[in-house]
């Protein structure tokens, strides 16, 4: 044991919210097996036109996955397990889960044809397993979803808590309690590190209870005449039980929008979850419903256009409408980079003479993440040696540093994606950076997102782009005019600017000599350039510029 090593290396969610990708490693120098804990997602914006998915790349560990033992998931959340799908096949080993992941990640493999062949391996709450060296400990926590999970990872050089997503919270309304016992006595037997969630570390006190949003919301519901609107995360399994307690104590039936809210209440009644809950209205009969008797539940809360409250907003789903006298709750927090996309959704509900109220107005919401009181209840409890903050951006990261340290943490390690911190033996340190990345999901193809595609997109987008068709004979001489096609670049009727640009690539051609006249390549890139510099030099404009060559 005297060369072996303990590592943990992120390639997803440090540094930034999302995309969560962990592992850990343990060997000798040039034999180290290594286990992947969660294997998630996050969404695309305006800075990636068409890209909904983006994902971390794992090549690191796909170059290295016959040392990949496998794959465990601590909880049912996209930024956790969405990129399971698309991903699973670099890798080919076995997942490990409890019964409520399960069912959702088995439903996305489903989706991808791969159900039948990805081996799941279910795993009980509480439940005590290994993958390849390590032996882990499932410790209950809780969170806006069922069934997260804290895992011990115990090794011969130490016990590290790898947190997950996690919050203290007395009343979690879904699912069992958060374990303290279990967490203290993990301190008592010696914790050589945590590797513990950040999102949440400028907020001071607590997160706040999900039981406390029931008495809350139905005060709120019951002042409404109109049709009320809920938007939250589909995965809040927990809310959704309290908005079905609220509509029952006001006299409401409720009818879910948006196939995520389908999903997550089959596999929550499929692992006993929500079985209190009523037969939702179906989206047919939303309109037969007098509105002071109808509680719609949908998603869309952060913006996404082809969510269901974007669609309802803008007058375009088929069944679902509100009207003026409607109030439309957003029961859930603006994701950072969202709001642009929340404003302007919220402008159009307004415009139609919907109230709009946020957790700025009432008390709609309280965070799954842990604020600092319960960081601080969590280090007293586990007392580990090393804190390594994961889940937020480098600020987060610094400050969560920062408090361990007050703690009497001896070490706090700021590391972000492709760090390699080697945890034992100590002291612990970052000893090499390895590649990390994105990949985009694009068209059901998963390709680099600073690739080409990605980006020749982005540069049409604040550019424009020009397609010139030029026919040339044998021996390289014009054969009628250049066509000249442009998508934002030029007004329909700026004639005289095509004719300069037509003739730019007319004199370019000239001014070659015989030979290269003859050689397709050269003509094509001759005009390129020649059309390329005209948009630089007249507009500014890097324009994406192609050149159709046909040769008779």
């Amino acid at each position: 044991m005297a060369n072996e090593e303990l590592f943990f290396l992120p390639l997803g969610g440090a540094g930034e919210i999302g995309m969560n990708l962990n592992l850990y490693g343990y060997g000798e120098p040039g034999r180290v097996t290594w286990m992947m804990i969660d294997l998630g997602i996050t969404f695309g914006d305006s800075t990636h036109p068409g890209v909904d998915v983006i994902m971390p790349d794992p090549s690191y560990i796909e170059e290295r996955k016959k040392d990949l033992a496998g794959i465990v998931l601590t909880h049912a959340h996209e930024d956790h397990l969405g990129a399971v799908p698309y991903l699973w096949e670099r890798f080919g080993v076995p997942i490990y889960a409890t019964p409520f992941t399960v069912s959702i990640v088995q439903r996305k493999l489903a989706e991808v044809g791969l159900l039948d062949i990805v081996p799941i391996v279910e795993i009980p709450l509480n439940g005590t397993f290994e993958v390849g060296p390590f032996e882990l400990d499932l410790i209950t926590l809780t969170h806006s979803i069922p069934e997260p999970n804290g895992i011990a990872i115990r090794t011969p050089l130490g016990t590290v808590l790898h947190t997950g997503d996690w919050k203290l919270d007395p009343d979690p309304v879904i699912g069992e309690p958060y374990d303290m016992p279990a967490l203290r006595r993990l301190g008592d037997d010696g914790v050589l590190g945590i590797v513990c969630d950040s999102t949440n570390v400028f907020t001071e006190g607590t997160s706040g209870s999900e039981g406390d949003i029931f008495e809350s919301m139905r005060e709120l519901v019951a002042r409404k005449t109109g049709r009320v609107i809920v938007t939250c995360f589909a995965s809040n399994v927990a809310r959704l039980d309290t908005l079905c307690r609220v509509a029952k104590a006001t006299g409401r039936e409720v009818a879910l929008a948006g196939r995520s809210f389908g999903r997550m209440v089959d596999a929550a009644r499929e692992n006993g979850y929500l079985q209190d809950a009523p037969n939702f209205l179906d989206e047919d009969h939303f309109g037969d419903i007098p509105k002071e008797n109808v509680m719609l539940i949908c998603t869309g809360s952060q913006g996404e256009p082809r969510a269901a409250l974007s669609r309802i907003a803008a007058d375009d789903h088929p069944r679902l409408y509100v009207s003026e006298g409607d109030t439309v709750i957003f029961s859930s927090r603006q994701i950072p980079g969202n709001e642009v996309s929340i404003s302007r959704l919220q402008n159009r509900l307004v415009r139609l003479g919907v109230e709009v109220i946020t957790d700025k107005e009432h008390f709609v919401h309280v965070s799954g993440h842990p604020a600092r009181d319960e960081l601080l209840e969590m280090y007293q409890a586990v007392k580990p040696e090393i804190a390594i903050p994961v889940h937020g951006e480098l600020r987060h990261l610094t400050e969560h540093a920062k408090l361990a340290l007050s703690t009497q943490v001896k070490q706090a390690i700021v590391n972000e994606n492709g760090g390699m911190i080697r945890i034992a033996p100590g002291p612990a340190a970052i000893v090499e950076q390895v590649p990390s990345g994105r990949l985009a999901l694009e068209g059901g193809r998963v390709v680099p997102l600073d690739g080409e595609l990605v980006r020749g997109r982005v540069r049409a987008l604040h550019h424009g782009s020009a397609t010139i068709t030029i026919v040339v004979d044998k021996v390289g001489d014009l054969l009628g005019d250049p066509v000249l096609t442009t998508n934002g670049l030029l007004e329909p009727d700026d004639f005289d600017i095509e004719d300069d640009i037509l003739d730019a690539a007319e004199d370019a051609i000239e001014h070659l000599s015989k030979k290269d006249r003859r050689k397709d390549d050269i003509v094509a890139e001759t005009v390129r350039l020649a059309v390329r510099r005209y948009f630089r030099n007249t507009f500014n404009k890097n324009a994406v510029t192609s050149v159709h060559l046909v040769r008779v």
